[in-house]
């Protein structure tokens, strides 16, 4: 199937590029051929009519993500429904009939200029095709959201990281949806062609209890202790969190209590239990080269010499990182990036893995993808 995601370069469409990407991989590593050609549209593609009509062509859905909520009441009034119908005229000029999938807010049941932006762009849609899905959704966080940009999550995020006091406004609620609970949520109703109005339920809570939150995980972290992980919506927040102290962050070295005896250290303390594994690896040889979508995982060398990369995935930097059991110090892997532990030493490499959750066959969230590629991502 040919899928197009509109505003791929945003944090929704994003985390929708990545899911399906891990899709591919898992086919791949299977033996089989990719189930899905991703098309990623960012801002400029709406600029270049040919760009479009060629990204269009063809599409069997079109994860629609793009548009404006940042700008002066004069151009917001009809930004976003100017955006749906650009995208509208290139189907109608390619003869494309796709499902379409559109990101809509909750704010467009107020009547404010940017909501009845928001509606207006659902009207464009719902007068071109039946076959369109209204996704209503609450308030997005994430990995790799950006802070200062409509997103108090990562707003807070960034301050208290930064140890600085974020402004509350104290009688202020919010409620939140993870960008990819919401991206799968698209995904789902995209390839099942379901038609109509959705609106998926966030976690309610008012502004200040979700700075705690956060603060609670910065000052356990900073300890060395994972926080509870058995809520699936603290680990999406705290993968958010722990996501946002890359690349600087790590790796953080460990307390070790030295006497005659030996040296003892604390490895892995709190976060619901999860499992721990050990292993040899003979020089040269590579592990890891795949990523994690909610996985929280710890890589800890205890001896010999390593070198870990990570890759943003579907971006091509990758960040090194030396480790080695003489200093011990963790990288926990943050979701949504690939990322492999290479012997770079002259002796076997023990190093110790933890998970938060106990490895299950039948849904791995372990997908394929080597960290250092030839060519650009797929």
């Amino acid at each position: 199937m040919k899928i197009v995601i509109t505003g791929a370069g945003g944090l929704l469409g994003w985390h929708a590029a990545v899911r399906l990407h891990a899709q591919n991989c898992a086919a791949r590593f299977r033996g089989e051929d990719a189930p899905h050609e991703v098309v990623a549209l960012d801002r400029s593609g709406f600029s270049d009519p040919t760009s479009l009509a060629n990204a269009v062509r063809g599409a069997d859905v079109i994860l629609h993500f793009a548009g404006v909520n940042r700008a002066p009441d004069a151009e917001m009034a009809d930004a976003n429904p100017a955006i749906a119908r650009t995208l509208v005229d290139a189907c109608h000029a390619t003869g494309a009939t796709p499902h379409i999938v559109y990101a809509n807010s909750t704010h467009a049941g107020s009547d404010t200029v940017y909501g009845r932006s928001k509606s207006g762009a659902a009207a464009v849609f719902s007068s071109f095709t039946d076959t369109f899905t209204d996704l209503i959704l609450p308030h997005i966080f994430g990995e790799c959201a950006r802070p200062d940009y409509n997103n108090v999550t990562a707003t807070f995020i960034d301050r208290i990281i930064r140890g600085e006091k974020p402004e509350v406004n104290p009688d202020g609620r919010v409620s939140l949806l993870h960008a990819g609970r919401a991206a799968q949520l698209a995904i789902d109703a995209g390839l099942a062609g379901v038609a109509g109005q959705s609106q998926p339920e966030g976690r309610d809570t008012t502004v200040g209890e979700l700075l705690a939150m956060l603060k609670g995980f910065h000052a356990d972290y900073s300890a060395n202790i994972f926080p509870a992980l058995d809520d699936p919506f603290h680990v999406a927040l705290f993968n958010s969190y722990r996501t946002a102290l890359y690349p600087g962050g790590f790796p953080r070295p460990l307390k070790l209590n030295t006497d005659p005896r030996g040296t003892l250290f604390e490895a892995v303390k709190g976060g619901s239990g999860g499992q721990t594994f050990l292993s040899w690896t003979e020089t040269g040889v590579t592990r890891g080269d795949h990523f994690h979508l909610n996985k929280v995982e710890r890589f800890l060398v205890l001896e010999g010499q390593a070198t870990l990369r990570i890759r943003r995935a579907l971006f091509p930097d990758v960040w090194t990182y030396e480790v080695s059991g003489a200093a011990p110090a963790p990288v926990d892997m943050p979701t949504l990036h690939t990322h492999s532990i290479e012997n770079t030493g002259s002796t076997p490499l023990l190093t110790l893995f933890w998970t938060h959750e106990v490895f299950d066959p039948a849904a791995p969230d372990t997908y394929a993808d080597p960290v250092l590629q030839k060519g650009r991502p797929c």
